[in-house]
């Protein structure tokens, strides 16, 4: 699909959370647009070091949670402002997923990128220190989203953590409480995975981080907002500038509902998603919502090149 066509469509602009980092994303971006140079610009300069290791690793480092983060938000946002230059276009709507969020708040003007960097290196290491290594644990869960529910709701320590797509949720908590309902997941016939992560996120055992961040988040200021972001806490859209430090405080301790945002940004007129980032982790997850839904990637300066080369011929 063309700028052209584009211009024509509602569109829904998604931002990916955590996992989705690669070492070297967006260099070429930057290489090529200095829309992208400035941003990862920007990064240096508020977190030095952080564009080195974006660019070239090592990866076990740009992995780390603390790292990782505000990296993700420099990539999703540099190719981000490079489409908006070079298509002159402005999407309908916004959604992140978990760390995502920030993203999208920048590509809305409620949020400087700086503010962000910031924010997201703090939210990591906080969320990376609440809970002591081997303490917590999370499982994705293939299966009908109201038996995990159910099972959750049965025990203490664990609770859904992702609700992903129709049949995939995240389960974390507790070790022991994640292994049990694991186990009792898989007595209802239900396929889990335990997930390899640094911590047990959107549980309560994430009340540290949440209260650690909450006076940071009262002191950012915030911008008015160019379009809706939709909120993770809620799956509704939000334009209030107020609103937004309680939203992304209750964010690091509530689930995601990705589901029910997909589902209400479709309902509102989302006619094209376009993921912005590294990786295509929330397309797949789009398209197990809406199986007809048109989805696009720009991650890449060669998506961004075949994007307007497809809108000259």
């Amino acid at each position: 699909m063309d700028r052209a066509a584009l211009s024509t469509k509602k569109i829904a602009a998604l931002f990916p959370g955590q996992g989705s980092h690669a070492v070297g994303m967006g260099a070429d971006l930057a290489a090529q647009f200095p829309e992208a140079e400035a941003v990862y610009a920007q990064a240096e300069a508020t977190l030095p070091g952080l564009r080195r290791l974006i660019e070239q690793g090592p990866l076990e480092d740009l992995t780390l949670t603390a790292n990782q983060q505000p990296a993700l938000v420099a990539a999703s946002v540099a190719a981000y402002r490079v489409w908006a230059a070079q298509t002159g276009l402005t999407p309908a709507f916004a959604a992140g997923h978990s760390l995502g969020e920030y993203s999208a708040l920048v590509a809305a003007g409620a949020l400087s990128l700086e503010d962000a960097l910031r924010l997201t290196r703090q939210r990591g290491e906080l969320m990376q220190a609440a809970v002591p290594v081997g303490q917590g644990a999370m499982s994705a869960v293939m299966g009908d989203p109201e038996r995990v529910r159910e099972v959750c709701a049965s025990m203490q320590g664990v609770q859904p953590a992702n609700f992903n797509a129709p049949t995939q949720t995240v389960i974390s908590g507790e070790g022991e409480a994640v292994m049990q309902a694991s186990a009792d997941l898989k007595a209802l016939g239900l396929k889990v995975i335990p997930l390899k992560v640094s911590a047990p996120f959107h549980c309560p055992l994430m009340e540290p981080a949440r209260t650690g961040l909450t006076p940071a988040l009262e002191q950012t200021a915030y911008g008015e907002f160019a379009f809706p972001v939709y909120a993770n806490v809620t799956a509704a859209a939000n334009q209030t500038p107020a609103a937004l430090p309680e939203l992304l405080a209750q964010q690091i301790t509530a689930p995601v509902r990705w589901v029910e945002t997909v589902q209400a940004l479709a309902d509102a007129g989302a006619e094209v998603f376009i993921e912005f980032g590294p990786g295509r982790v929330l397309s797949g997850l789009v398209k197990k919502i809406l199986p007809d839904a048109a989805v696009l990637n720009v991650g890449t300066a060669g998506e961004i090149k075949a994007l307007m080369q497809e809108d000259n011929q």
